[in-house]
């Protein structure tokens, strides 16, 4: 059998081999190749010579970071030094969540330490995509200090400072309180933000991933603190304030108080006080009422505690003298097709007796004789209508209508206290024309050494003998028996008038006292008002006058201030008063 023979094709004859290319086709593909190369070698030369600047941006941005030195936030004192509001040592935790390895009492136990729910906690730390989450900020160092020896792994704590009020909810709607960031929010520290807060530094470092500084690569700029700011406020008069209108809000099952102490020869604040308050340094679950500083935020219509201004400006206009008669009936009289009526017959009375016996009836006897142009005038220059040139967040204005649209029953109602509406703070600084012989001065909640620009309102003459027709008032035949204070003569006024709810009067009240001490050379202003009282009497000087007699009586001790002669009522019909003060 024979066998096939196999040809051997050799490879060099495969007739694809023998294809020829054009020539173009190999130029064109070195063409590509050194055009690619030049591509590259232009776009290495862009970034490494013309774009230098932004790639060192984006380098650094993952590894350096810029750090904010905070300055430090002012103190706030009293006049008299005591430190009210400062900053102290604080600390934040924070957490890289993936690095944190905790067993579940660990974690419980740092859940507590750090004052947050557990499950709130491990919410936080299941999000492993973030590098950073606080888990808590403003921590004291104590308690920092025990988280720290916890000893997790993955949580960090970096230092911070917290704003610390010593004196708590007595002094907290004066000074208001800061935020999370040392930023006023409320009070002098909103106020005065700017001035406390100062001016924060810089300092550029490069960190590891564990945020730990590894380098400085920039210059520190240093920051500025934040300047100390001296406040009018005398935290012992604070103090005295604050307790006896406490009392007085439980005795009386209040809704709400207020009450200011004003030094009238500076117009410093010497005290202010609102209930019902809040602890600034614990605010979790406050509520508006606990917020609002009722002193220069709330408005109301203040009754009888109007009248000397109207009455006052009829004097100054010469319609009437302190022992000019009045007949105010049996209590009740039909005027302008309205009825007006007293508590009780008063009978004839004298100007000084309307002011005695805090009678409606007279007062609006006495208003009929001024122009409504001229009283709206005098209540502007008051103050009454328009915000208290005050450096304090949240003063209102109240409310005074323009005159041109009174009826004469208005005119009559706003001479004693119906129809228009003030804050606590107007009537105070309204009430120092009387203890200042006819000017007023602005108030002030920041320490002064110099002497206030005042502005005249009433001549002398007026003020001096209003503020005599006044001392009647805490006398035995007035209506603020519980206003006196023993050694001091006493100059004031009561107040007792219906709340407006749902548009129509209704049967709560705000009863208010405001009066001057001593009555012979007024050192004190002092307004107090208390908000809807419901046990025992709704009457302002039953209610507010005795709150009046302790603080003034406690104050004027503490001041240093001689007692002056003894109280005696001065309604006294054969007697004329202006001629007794010329």
């Amino acid at each position: 059998m024979k066998r096939k023979s196999t040809q051997s094709v050799r490879f060099s004859s495969n007739p694809v081999l023998h294809a020829k290319l054009p020539p173009w086709r190999s130029r064109f593909v070195l063409f590509l190749l050194f055009a690619g190369f030049a591509t590259l070698m232009v776009r290495a030369l862009y970034l490494q010579g013309l774009s230098n600047e932004f790639l060192q941006r984006q380098g650094e941005s993952r590894y350096a970071r810029t750090l904010v030195l905070p300055a430090s936030r002012g103190k706030i004192t009293d006049r008299n030094g005591v430190v009210i509001a400062s900053s102290v040592p604080a600390r934040a935790v924070w957490a890289i969540p993936e690095d944190v390895k905790a067993p579940p009492d660990k974690l419980a136990e740092l859940a507590s330490l750090l004052g947050i729910p557990l499950r709130d906690l491990q919410r936080k730390l299941s999000n492993e995509d973030k590098t950073f989450v606080y888990l808590k900020r403003q921590l004291t160092v104590e308690t920092a200090d025990k988280v720290a020896a916890l000893g997790l792994e993955g949580i960090h704590q970096q230092r911070e400072t917290m704003r610390y009020y010593p004196e708590g909810e007595m002094v907290a709607h004066v000074l208001g309180f800061t935020n999370i960031e040392d930023k006023g929010q409320e009070g002098i520290e909103l106020a005065y933000n700017s001035q406390l807060a100062g001016r924060a530094g810089s300092r550029r470092v490069i960190k590891d991933r564990l945020g730990r500084v590894v380098e400085d690569v920039q210059a520190v700029r240093s920051p500025a603190n934040g300047h100390d700011l001296t406040l009018s406020i005398d935290t012992r008069i604070q103090y005295l304030l604050f307790s006896q209108l406490k009392a007085a809000v439980e005795k009386s099952k209040a809704r709400g108080a207020a009450a200011v102490v004003v030094d009238t020869r500076t117009g410093e604040i010497l005290a202010l006080v609102n209930l019902p308050t809040y602890n600034p340094n614990a605010r979790e679950g406050l509520n508006g009422g606990q917020l609002r500083n009722r002193a220069l935020t709330d408005t109301f219509e203040p009754g009888s505690t109007i009248k000397p201004f109207s009455i006052a400006l009829a004097m100054d206009l010469g319609r009437i003298r302190p022992n000019s008669t009045f007949d105010t009936g049996n209590g009740r009289m039909t005027f302008f097709g309205r009825s007006i009526s007293d508590t009780h017959g008063y009978g004839v009375l004298t100007t000084a007796g309307v002011i005695e016996k805090s009678s409606n009836i007279g007062t609006s006897l006495i208003a009929n004789l001024i122009e409504n142009r001229e009283m709206w005038n005098k209540y502007s220059e008051l103050g009454f209508g328009q915000v208290p040139k005050l450096d304090f967040p949240g003063a209102v204005a109240g409310r005074l209508r323009p005159y041109d649209r009174w009826r004469p029953i208005e005119k009559a109602t706003m001479a004693y206290g119906y129809g228009l509406s003030v804050s606590l703070v107007q009537m105070a600084q309204a009430y120092t024309v009387f203890a200042r012989n006819g000017d007023m001065v602005p108030l002030s909640f920041l320490k002064t050494d110099r002497e206030p620009t005042p502005t005249q309102v009433y001549t002398p003459a007026t003020a001096k003998t209003m503020r005599k027709m006044m001392e009647a008032v805490t006398g035995a035949g007035g209506t603020a028996v519980q206003a006196q204070v023993m050694g001091y003569r006493i100059a004031g006024k009561t107040g007792t008038a219906r709340k407006i709810i749902n548009g129509a009067y209704s049967t709560k009240y705000v009863a208010s006292f405001i009066g001057l001490a001593p009555a012979s050379n007024p050192r004190l202003v002092v307004a107090v008002m208390m908000d809807e009282p419901t046990t025992g009497s709704v009457y302002g000087g039953a209610v507010a006058g005795p709150v009046f007699s302790n603080v003034v009586g406690g104050t004027l001790r503490l001041m240093g201030v001689e007692p002056d002669a003894p109280f005696k009522s001065l309604v006294v019909p054969d007697v004329p008063l202006m001629e007794e003060v010329l």
